[in-house]
């Protein structure tokens, strides 16, 4: 992870030894040696996911002056937007975003949720035979991440349950993804409660920049609508496809992701096709994001 970014920006190792310092534990480690399953239990996967967007946001600045109109993040990724914009301390969210990874983690016992990406079908299908198969259990869409692209959480039953409903649909793939926690359903209402004790405890600015929220896909400047948007964001869908359909619209032609690997990218050329998207995650392509934009 940013291992190429880290051997030519000292920026890297610096804001993973600060996130470090404030957990006790060693990140930087963690991410270059493992052990893979202490790795991805989410209340290390969060801090260690929220220090590499902003190292790599803050090897962006080092680079070049030109500055983004617009943030968003993709779950755990609005809290490194949050940071980027200048809302959030970067102290405040390692600490939140771990505490987050806890409490998602003790809301359901291992093996009892479950998610799924559900492939080649409608939002509107996905979202109906989640209430079709429910029955007293919790089951629904929770990821709109692209077109014919959707993820759902709940009760591991019912997911099962979902997953043959919708192949019997038509659906090109229902998989299971390797994760213990259901993130963004109802099961995680009880976290999400706990979680708002913590940001009432942190202070928040205004965004230096547009920053357009998941559950309700719009900006927000007062804190404590910035908080709640934080808490209901645990348990509400993820609407990343209108997300970025409404900054298109708005008159964004470029996106740029952050952080490792090129999962977002992905999704926003087949959400906003004639925009141009683009991917920063090791020194290759910083050169290939300087050349096209600055």
């Amino acid at each position: 992870m940013l291992s190429g970014l880290a051997k030519a920006f000292p920026e890297v190792r610096q804001t993973f030894s600060e996130a470090s310092d404030i957990l006790g534990k060693d990140l930087w480690q963690l991410v270059s040696e493992g052990p893979a399953e202490e790795l991805n239990q989410t209340e290390n996967t969060q801090p260690v996911m929220l220090a590499a967007g902003v190292a790599t946001w803050k090897v962006w600045c080092g680079k070049t002056d030109v500055r983004p109109a617009w943030m968003a993040g993709h779950s755990l990724g609005e809290y490194t937007a949050l940071v980027c914009s200048g809302a959030m301390q970067f102290s405040d969210a390692v600490q939140l975003v771990a505490t987050r990874g806890r409490l998602m983690q003790e809301a359901v016992p291992a093996g009892t949720g479950a998610m799924a990406a559900i492939l080649g079908l409608e939002d509107h299908q996905v979202v109906k035979l989640c209430a079709d198969v429910a029955e007293d259990e919790i089951v629904a869409a929770v990821n709109f991440n692209a077109p014919g692209q959707v993820v759902i959480a709940g009760n591991s039953a019912a997911v099962e349950r979902a997953m043959r409903e919708a192949r019997a649909a038509g659906a090109r793939r229902a998989v299971k993804l390797p994760v213990s926690v259901p993130s963004h359903c109802l099961l995680m209402q009880e976290a999400a409660e706990k979680l708002n004790e913590q940001l009432q405890r942190i202070a928040l600015e205004i965004p230096e920049m547009t920053l357009i929220h998941n559950v309700d896909v719009a900006a927000h400047s007062a804190p404590e609508v910035i908080c709640n948007a934080l808490k209901e964001q645990l348990y509400k869908p993820v609407r990343w496809v209108d997300g970025i359909k409404f900054m298109e619209d708005q008159g964004v032609s470029r996106f740029v992701e952050c952080g490792p690997g090129k999962v977002l990218l992905g999704l926003n050329k087949r959400i906003a096709k004639a925009a141009q998207h683009f991917s920063i995650y090791d020194t290759d392509s910083l050169n290939n994001v300087l050349e096209q934009i600055t």
